[in-house]
């Protein structure tokens, strides 16, 4: 699995690091989404398609 975000897209409702903490965080000063890891492990594979489909802007992009 392969993620990526795109900050500009980012509407800041923090759903991602909500549901897949150990992937994605928050800019503190702008509240956008930041990409912790890349290639996140299996284990948080469920978390990470979840973050994505509950993403209201559509900011993440998931490939497996």
């Amino acid at each position: 699995m392969e993620v990526e975000v795109d900050a500009r897209k980012c509407c800041a409702a923090g759903m991602c690091a909500l549901t897949a903490p150990e992937v994605f965080d928050q800019d503190e000063a702008a509240g956008t989404v930041v990409l912790l890891a890349a290639r996140p492990p299996q284990a948080a594979w469920e978390s990470v398609w979840e973050a994505a489909d509950s993403c209201p802007a559509g900011a993440i992009t998931v490939r497996d």
